[in-house]
């Protein structure tokens, strides 16, 4: 594409009608799967380890879905400004 073809589709674009929401960085994620993953690992290992990972797994769960939660209360209600 030309810089003249860029151009044009910039200008075909909407307006921006509201601001994207981004969560913030976290590690939850990754700590929610690698401990699921070990859980199902640990099955062939030991159950204690099955316990402790799965505990953790838990854990991070209802971390993850709190920090969701107080995310989406953050926004706004009204959208009617857009």
């Amino acid at each position: 594409m030309t810089d003249h073809q860029i151009d044009d589709l910039n200008d075909m674009a909407p307006p921006v009608g509201e601001e994207i929401h981004m969560p913030a960085p976290s590690i939850i994620p990754l700590v929610n799967a690698a401990s699921l993953a070990l859980a199902i690992v640990c099955i062939t290992l030991s159950w204690v380890l099955v316990a402790f990972f799965g505990f953790f797994f838990i854990l991070s769960t209802i971390r993850w879905a709190a920090d969701t939660r107080r995310d989406i209360a953050q926004l706004p209600l009204d959208h009617s400004s857009h």
